[in-house]
């Protein structure tokens, strides 16, 4: 059992042990027919063991000049109770009081405990393999580079590259997704998940700390650390809320009392079951615990969001702005077409040339060439490398200058390709100022994509397309999708630019979701008003720069994150409503004597449970 475990184990045998002897004192008490010193006692030592931790809190937060919390008001209300000799009822309070205490603790541990479950990736322990032999050692140990050995049934503890063995892995902790998926040679490992069919080699590529599951471990437990305007609103309120019910109270018990010739002691009475009442519980403790489960809700999904204040975002939704490649295409490319010019080079010279260029890039138009080549280029001499944003690559192979892009990397270097109406990504190849090809590539729309626009588009008012690609493919996908706008032939900044002016041109105060794979979208996922990745699993740029990371490339998770969203805030909603409905209910029925102070703090503590469990639904579903 860990520590925390135990705490609350802890906790909760010291809770019921405390309740159970407080109430069997106070029965032995009322057993005692006669008013002596000793039935006083007993009624005193009932009353401390009940409430004396709720007197302890009340009096360090006073010293800090905190004011007006529950445990204040539940004080003032039972310790008046002790004043008029209403004893039973002054212990009552603080037993009910102390099993709502532990009833909301049982239902917060659990949500607790169901994100830590779900978050429970990051193994104790690495295999690596010294003279010979396997040992283990702490991953925080291992270095980029090491060798690690990961057996049937172990987690992976540290990114990198399989170098040996294949295997099948469970990805539905980082994912949410449950069918397994195969790794060999070559492959990358994330942490977190787990190796199923047969050991694994692994060349560590990235350390403890900036591991995959390290990120998302300190993303989810961060996550509630931002506050909601929901949230913000509840401290607002409790701050003037509770002084105004205080004085109410004061005066309840002062003023009836000279106005209308009563006794004191009802109107004080009355005064204490207001206090009561009034406690703001059920909003204190509920609202957060909502978005908590909202996070966890997602989380079990494999969807990670940042913070709170981002669901309430989310379920704003106005607008969706999605990149196009790898966001609603599979961003897994093809080379279709090689067409050289006439015949001055081979389709297999241009197809070299290409891949030689596109040696050092990982974008996944560069892993389609060199796939399609699919030959050593250790013969060609490649340097002068430099990678242009958005438009391609200019190199220099065996003495030749080279430009690997598209149209516009050619015209701005003085070079007129021909036209052509082919369908796809053209690459365009020049070497030495001449034009000598084109390579065409092609990408599909991912199998989940159409349907899932067309619900969002029953969610949201407006989906919007962005690309670099050119005007005939952005056309032809924003066709096949119903999408009515989109942009093309856009750089990294062209993006930013146009994320800009459609958050500027918003007629309402929806939010601007932006939509992309997490590669090369970091600069709009940081503008937008909601920034998600897609497909983000291993990448840190993703990570570090959304607001939200759904953790494999199932579109339709977006769907879920806008409805488990929208979830949140209706029972944020709800309890809110609920909440204030119920307590101004019962301070109208206590200022008329017609709710005693043991019904006050019934309906305190229900009202509370009630709203908890509304809360943790979110969880459930």
């Amino acid at each position: 059992m860990c520590k925390h475990q135990e705490h609350n184990h802890n906790f909760h045998f010291l809770q019921l042990l405390k309740i159970g002897t407080s109430v069997a004192i106070l029965i032995l008490a009322l057993l005692i027919t006669s008013n002596s010193n000793y039935k006083l006692f007993l009624f005193l030592l009932s009353y401390v063991l009940a409430g004396g931790d709720i007197l302890f809190n009340a009096f360090k937060n006073i010293l800090k000049c905190k004011f007006f919390d529950e445990n204040f008001l539940m004080g003032i209300a039972t310790l008046g109770a002790i004043g008029i000799k209403e004893y039973p009822e002054a212990i009552m309070v603080m037993v009910l009081y102390q099993i709502g205490e532990l009833l909301q603790h049982k239902a917060v541990e659990k949500s607790r405990k169901s994100i830590h479950e779900l978050m429970d990736i990051r193994p104790d322990f690495a295999n690596i393999e010294v003279n010979g032999k396997i040992i283990q050692k702490p991953p925080k140990d291992i270095d980029i580079n090491d060798i690690i050995i990961v057996k049937a049934g172990e987690r992976i503890p540290l990114d990198g590259k399989v170098i040996e063995g294949t295997s099948t892995v469970d990805t539905s902790a980082l994912t949410g997704e449950p069918t397994p998926k195969i790794i060999k040679p070559h492959d990358k490992a994330i942490s977190g998940c787990i190796n199923i069919s047969g050991p694994i080699k692994i060349c560590v590529e990235k350390t403890f700390g900036t591991s995959t599951a390290s990120k998302i471990l300190e993303l989810v437990e961060h996550a509630s650390a931002k506050k909601t305007k929901s949230e913000n609103f509840i401290t607002r309120f409790a701050k003037y809320y509770t002084p105004a019910v205080v004085i109410s109270a004061i005066f309840l018990a002062i003023f009836p009392p000279i106005l209308t010739a009563t006794p004191y002691n009802i109107w004080l009475e009355r005064a204490l079951t207001f206090l009561v009442i009034s406690c703001p519980c059920a909003l204190v403790i509920s609202i957060p615990l909502s978005f908590f489960s909202g996070l966890g809700s997602a989380s079990k999904q494999g969807i990670l969001i940042k913070g709170s204040t981002y669901i309430e975002t989310l379920a704003n939704a106005g607008t969706i702005v999605f990149d196009k490649t790898g966001t609603l295409t599979k961003g897994t490319f093809e080379v279709t077409s090689i067409l050289p010019v006439n015949n001055e080079i081979t389709k297999e010279d241009l197809l070299m040339i290409a891949a030689a260029a596109e040696k050092y890039s990982n974008h996944p138009i560069a892993q389609s060439i060199k796939n399609a080549y699919n030959k050593p280029l250790y013969n060609n001499i490649t340097f002068n490398v430099k990678e242009i944003s958005g438009l391609g690559i200019q190199a220099t192979i065996n003495n030749d200058k080279v430009l690997v892009g598209n149209e516009k990397l050619l015209t701005i270097n003085q070079i007129t390709p021909p036209k052509n109406s082919l369908n796809g990504t053209k690459i365009y190849i020049a070497r030495n100022g001449q034009y000598i090809g084109l390579i065409v590539i092609s990408d599909k729309l991912k199998e989940d994509t159409i349907e899932a626009i067309y619900a969002l588009q029953k969610t949201v008012e407006q989906i919007i397309m962005l690309t670099g690609d050119n005007e005939k493919n952005a056309e032809t996908i924003a066709h096949r999708l119903g999408i009515k706008k989109y942009y093309s032939e856009l750089l990294p900044n062209d993006k930013v630019n146009k994320i800009e002016e459609i958050m500027a041109n918003k007629k309402t105060n929806k939010s601007v979701i932006f939509v992309g794979d997490g590669i090369n979208d970091a600069p709009v996922l940081t503008r937008s008003d909601v920034g998600i990745a897609m497909g983000a699993l291993g990448s840190d740029a993703a990570i570090e720069a959304a607001d939200a990371v759904i953790m494999d490339d199932n579109i339709s998770k977006l769907i879920t994150a806008i409805k488990i969203s929208k979830n949140t805030m209706n029972i944020v909603k709800e309890n809110i409503i609920f909440s204030i409905g119920i307590k101004l209910l019962f301070l109208t029925l206590s200022l008329f004597g017609l709710i005693s102070i043991c019904g006050a703090v019934f309906a305190d503590v229900g009202v509370t449970l009630l709203a908890v469990l509304n809360a943790t639904r979110l969880l459930r579903n």
